[in-house]
């Protein structure tokens, strides 16, 4: 079971903390605060929920996201994610992401509120976007027929991203399909327009697909958010599965986001155009 409230703790700087400090209202010091947190983990959820907090960190009103100097990208997300919860809370239908540039109302917000009202789920996306504000990239060997080829690779190129994981021995390759199932939802879900208007030829979407283990996938080019949906959802499902046979037993959390990687896709597309890339959800163009 992961005990994400005391991962919460682990994130945050001591920065983090005394502002959320002023902007709750507590007395306590920085070092005061972090030991009754860690006793009772479960509290710091509620001070990422709290409307003064993330007003602190953006600033009053809706037009005004001048972010905090200092705090960690994990506390942002966090005031985010929780923000978007919220939203979904007093609001009767969601801006759907139909196409490059193409919003529509949609009142299946149930579902969307189901799949954040979950605890992990909300841990889960926090640190998921959190850990893109800074990107791998660099070079492995690779043996080919011709010998071994140095490669490059970088997190947010899928192709060359599989290559290196699929090259690497069984027991290493869990914490590379995650990456990869990472990738997949951040491709379709914060940068949605993007990945549509740069699709992938047949090929490497063959590629794809094996690396995923997925064989029911259009491979013809076209609707690249269910080709990432289908994947991305692979990958989830193949590093639970390589954990488990590394060590007896795989992260349950990441079998439950493989499951519902569209619910997922579809929150970060409604935080994304709300707070990231500022679509306007009634003209459905972007804010100029």
């Amino acid at each position: 079971m992961l005990n994400y409230p005391l991962l919460y703790v682990e994130h945050l700087s001591d920065r983090d903390l005394a502002l959320i400090a002023g902007a709750t209202g507590s007395q306590e010091s920085v070092g005061a605060m972090r030991s009754r947190l860690h006793e009772k983990p479960a509290r710091v959820e509620e001070m990422l929920a709290d409307e003064a907090l993330f007003e602190a960190i953006f600033g009053p009103g809706p037009d005004s996201l001048d972010v905090q100097m200092g705090i960690t990208p994990f506390l942002v997300f966090g005031a985010l994610v929780n923000r978007v919860a919220r939203d979904l809370a007093e609001t009767a239908f969601v801006a759907e992401w139909v196409g490059s540039g193409q919003r529509l109302p949609v009142f299946d917000v149930d579902t969307l509120r189901g799949f954040i009202g979950d605890g992990v789920r909300r841990y889960f996306l926090i640190e998921f976007l959190a850990s893109f504000t800074k990107v791998a990239s660099g070079s492995v060997w690779v043996k080919t027929n011709r010998g071994y080829r140095r490669r490059r690779f970088s997190e947010l190129d899928p192709l060359s991203l599989a290559e290196m994981v699929d090259n690497l021995p069984l027991q290493q390759r869990a914490g590379g399909y995650r990456r990869l199932g990472d990738v997949s939802l951040l491709l379709s879900g914060v940068f949605p327009d993007h990945t549509t208007r740069n699709s992938m030829g047949e090929i490497a979407r063959a590629r794809l697909a094996h690396s995923a283990g997925v064989d029911d996938v259009d491979l013809v080019e076209g609707d690249e958010i269910r080709f990432f949906e289908l994947v991305g959802s692979g990958w989830y499902g193949k590093a639970s599965d390589s954990a488990a046979n590394a060590v007896g037993v795989g992260p349950t959390y990441l079998r439950d986001v493989a499951d519902r990687f569209t619910d997922a896709r579809r929150f970060l597309n409604l935080l994304s155009d709300r707070y990231l890339h500022r679509f306007d959800t009634g003209l459905m163009h972007p804010v100029s």
